[in-house]
Order: structure tokens, then sequence, then C-alpha cells
């Protein structure tokens, strides 16, 4: 019993630490993906433009993630103070 316990314990907190660690490696893929896009966008040639409309493409989805994250952060917060 105490094993199949210690067992499931381990289990469930190592599940919890990598899926932090995958947040937060998404946040900080989003931020570089982001200046990226922000440093190309400065120039105005035709490469530019197919380069920003590559970028948005992988943006797009990490923000979608971000923002639920975000969402499902402030609901529990929301929880434990109301």
């Amino acid at each position: 019993m105490v094993s199949t316990v210690t067992t499931t314990t381990v289990s469930t907190v190592t599940t919890v630490v990598m899926a932090g660690s995958l947040f937060l490696v998404a946040v900080v893929v989003l931020l570089i993906l982001l200046v990226q896009k922000e440093l190309i966008a400065v120039n105005e040639g035709p490469r530019a433009r197919v380069l920003v409309r590559a970028l948005n493409i992988a943006i797009a989805p990490l923000l979608m993630a971000f923002g639920i994250s975000m969402a499902v952060k402030v609901l529990q917060v929301l929880r434990i103070l109301g």
C-alpha cells in the first residue's frame, strides 16, 4: 500500500514539474519568436514579409496556448480567493 502511494505521488509530482517546465519553454520560445518578428518587420523587402508570415504561423498557436494557460491560472487564483 505504501509503495503504491509513494509511486503515485512521485509520478504526479514529476508530471506537474514537466508540465511547468514545458510551459516555461513555450513562453521563452514565444518571446524569442515575437522579438524576431519585430526585428524582421523593420525591413520592408518581400523576403521580410515572407519571414514575418512564417513566424506568424508559429506564433499563433503559442499565443493561444499562452492565453489558455493564463486563463486557467487566473481562474485558479479566483477560486482560491473567492
